[in-house]
C-alpha cells in the first residue's frame, strides 16, 4: 500500500519535512547568525530579498494558473495585508511569520492533494492547522532545554497566528479559483 496519493503530495511532504528541520535547526544556529546579522542595514537587505523571492514565487504562481482579474485582486489584496502586517514586526516575528506560513501552505496543500488521491481527511483545513501549530508548539518547547533560548508563550500564539493567516489565504485563494472558474464556465 502505497504511504502517498501522488508524486506532487509525496513532494509536498518533503518540503514540509526540509523546512520544519531548517525551523528546528535555527533553535541551534540562529543566534550566532543574528549575532552575525546585527547591522540593521543587513537585515533590511534580507527582508527585502526575502520580499522579492515571495513575490517571484507569487509572479511564477500566475504564469503557472493563468489567473483571473479577480483573482489577481484577491492575491494581490492578500499580499498587501501581509506587507502592513510584516512592517509592524520585529526582525524574529518576521522570520517566524515567513517559516509557519511556507510549512502552513506546504502542510496544507498536501493535505489537499492527498484527498484528491481518494483519501479522506475529516476536517482537512482544521487538520493541517493543528500539524503546522503543533510543529511550532514543539519548536518553542524544545527551547526550554536549550541555554541561551527562552520559552516564550507569545511565540506560539504568534505561531498559531502565522498558520491560521496563511492556511487562511490558501483557503480563500481556492475559493476564489473555483468560484471564478464557475463563473466564468457559466458565461460562455
Amino acid at each position: 500500500m502505497a504511504s502517498f496519493t501522488s508524486i506532487r503530495e509525496k513532494r509536498l511532504w518533503l518540503w514540509s519535512l526540509a523546512i520544519t528541520i531548517t525551523i528546528y535547526s535555527t533553535l541551534f544556529f540562529g543566534q550566532p547568525l543574528a549575532t552575525l546579522f546585527e547591522d540593521q542595514n543587513v537585515r533590511a537587505v534580507i527582508f527585502v530579498l526575502v520580499m522579492v523571492l515571495i513575490g517571484t514565487a507569487i509572479m511564477l504562481y500566475s504564469i503557472k494558473t493563468q489567473p483571473s482579474n479577480t483573482e489577481i485582486a484577491v492575491i494581490l489584496g492578500v499580499v498587501a495585508v501581509y506587507i502592513m502586517f510584516i512592517l509592524r514586526l520585529g526582525m524574529p516575528e518576521r522570520s517566524h511569520l515567513m517559516e509557519y506560513s511556507v510549512l502552513a501552505i506546504l502542510i496544507h496543500n498536501a493535505i489537499v492533494e492527498r484527498l484528491k488521491g481518494g483519501r479522506q481527511i475529516h476536517f482537512p483545513t482544521a487538520f493541517a492547522f493543528l500539524m503546522a501549530f503543533l510543529i511550532g508548539v514543539i519548536d518553542e518547547c524544545i527551547q526550554l532545554f536549550i541555554p541561551d533560548r527562552v520559552f516564550d508563550p507569545e511565540d506560539i500564539i504568534f505561531n498559531a497566528l502565522a498558520v491560521a493567516m496563511a492556511i487562511g489565504s490558501n483557503v480563500l485563494f481556492s475559493w476564489a479559483r473555483k468560484r471564478f472558474k464557475k463563473r466564468k464556465k457559466n458565461y460562455e
